[in-house]
């Protein structure tokens, strides 16, 4: 499986989706610059995290424009599994990808910190491990995770099986305070309808050493491998 890494001016957590995927597969990622036209054969693209243009103007909304972006569209519409992390997620929603957008925090702050995730569903090539109502534990590290979009999004996400995850307490229920961000119906990740595009504001890929404090990521990624091998 040949993954390729989007980096962006301001993307920081590329490195350790690079390390994840390598523990996963065993194959070297490539790194590919957002200036770059041309973007070569790849079975997995990932957009990871950070705070890319200084998340200037709104989050991801620059980094939509980027050049290799009119590529990675099409690579998405031909099939090609497109995964969003954090500021990842912010982009493919900025550049039509997926539905929705990332609003600021509800409570006005940067959230740090571990959150427990309930898989919603085990039908995509990157949930394809875990359970069905599972629950994970992974970090987060966001100012603008607040998912949102309209009632009738929200009810064709939830109808067609596309959230992926939401947030949730240890013991698996939704409430209040596990959705600290106040996304919409505690959703924290969402797949397009053809179920290859994925965004997610967590950060599986620093879940995925026990030295990190949460091997609980390691599914995700094992999914990927074993759904792309």
């Amino acid at each position: 499986m040949q993954a390729a890494i989007i980096l962006f001016p301001g993307s920081n957590r590329e490195q350790d989706v690079h390390d994840a995927l390598r523990r996963a597969t065993g194959k070297e990622p490539l790194k590919i610059w957002h200036r770059d036209s041309d973007l070569p054969k790849a079975d997995l693209i990932v957009i990871p995290g950070g705070f890319s243009y200084g998340d200037y103007l709104r989050c991801g909304a620059m980094a939509a424009h980027s050049p290799i972006m009119r590529e990675v569209k099409a690579r998405a519409e031909a099939g090609t599994p497109v995964l969003g992390i954090c500021n990842g997620f912010q982009i493919v929603t900025e550049a039509g990808l997926l539905p929705g957008v990332l609003l600021t925090n509800k409570t006005l702050r940067f959230h740090c910190k571990d959150v427990h995730l309930r898989v919603e569903t085990s039908q995509s090539i990157y949930t394809r491990r875990y359970n069905a109502g599972q629950v994970i534990r992974v970090p987060v590290a966001h100012h603008d995770g607040n998912y949102f979009a309209d009632d009738a999004t929200l009810d064709r996400l939830e109808g067609e099986g596309l959230v992926a995850f939401r947030y949730c307490g240890a013991d698996g229920e939704i409430d209040g305070e596990a959705n600290a961000n106040g996304s919409a119906r505690a959703i924290a990740g969402i797949l397009n309808e053809k179920r290859n595009v994925l965004g997610l504001m967590p950060h599986p890929e620093d879940a995925t050493d026990a030295l990190l404090g949460s091997t609980d990521g390691q599914g995700f990624f094992a999914s990927l491998a074993e759904a792309l091998a």
